[in-house]
């Protein structure tokens, strides 16, 4: 079931836009879509980097007044023309190969992608996620991490991306879990965004904060998810009654984190994969350009 909560504009192309939240709608892709290849899932992450004949690196991002600068894996498209470009905010599991997997797809559809290593300085001896071993730290430190800081560090990130010189100036974010959060909360604090995207994050708690929504937001989250979806509400009712554009997707029996565990939930996180993934690249296009 898809639910689609619009301000001036809902963003999805004809064929595409759901209805008001509280009434059903379909979620198939429209007839005769062309078929969208889709980011790897978590096990087949690393084999699909190996492949990936885009280039790709890894560059630190300075912060100032820090020595241990921040950690970024960017991807390039193989294009003739300036691209946009996407800032992808990992998980609460940090910097994987499944978000550096789903940066390089973004990649294969025209944009530069730039994702950053957020634990960058926090591990041992100034190391970023990695340094953190067991996932169980990784979760623990990210929790550690101050909004405030958080907002410094994709700022830095921002200013860094928007400097390509193969880039276009034009940049949206996205999110997965814990960064869906942080990519709706940079809505709120980088009133220059141009677009974000939340997959499976919990909206911003302070309702008075929306009204410093700038940027469109897409919302995708799965049915099987009420922890997440519990906070949906709010921000349909906070942003529509601040006159800004929201969209808000709920993809029936899909799990949370379905985009990177694709085979889960009986095949409904493939079902919401096969939905989701388009719905966003259509919405970055539309707001950051092709």
């Amino acid at each position: 079931m898809a639910f689609c909560a619009l301000g001036p504009a809902c963003g999805a192309p004809p064929g595409e836009r759901g209805t008001p939240a509280g009434a059903p709608a379909p979620v198939t892709p429209a007839a005769g879509a062309p078929a969208v290849e889709l980011p790897p899932t978590e096990a087949s992450a690393t084999a699909a980097l190996n492949a990936s004949p885009r280039h790709a690196e890894w560059v630190d991002v300075g912060l100032r007044g820090d020595q241990v600068p921040i950690g970024t894996w960017v991807v390039y498209p193989e294009r003739s023309d300036p691209a946009p470009v996407v800032l992808v905010i990992h998980e609460i599991y940090g910097m994987t190969d499944w978000i550096r997997g789903v940066a390089d797809q973004f990649a294969a559809e025209g944009f530069i992608a730039v994702a950053p290593d957020l634990l960058s300085g926090m591990g041992p001896n100034g190391g970023g996620t990695a340094s953190l071993g067991e996932r169980d730290n990784v979760v623990a430190t990210i929790r550690t991490l101050d909004p405030n800081e958080r907002v410094r560090r994709l700022n830095a990130i921002r200013t860094y991306a928007l400097g390509i010189p193969s880039g276009s100036g034009r940049l949206g974010a996205v999110g997965f879990c814990w960064g869906g959060g942080a990519s709706f909360a940079y809505a709120m604090d980088q009133p220059a965004l141009e677009a974000a995207v939340v997959y499976y994050g919990t909206s911003p708690a302070e309702v008075q904060d929306y009204a410093r929504i700038n940027a469109p937001v897409l919302g995708l989250y799965g049915g099987n998810d009420e922890r997440v979806n519990a906070t949906i509400h709010r921000a349909t009712e906070e942003i529509l009654g601040a006159g800004k554009a929201y969209e808000s997707i709920v993809y029936p029996g899909a799990g949370h984190g379905f985009l990177r565990a694709q085979q889960g939930q009986d095949g409904a996180n493939m079902r919401a994969t096969e939905q989701a993934w388009p719905r966003t690249l259509a919405f970055f296009r539309e707001h950051i350009g092709r």
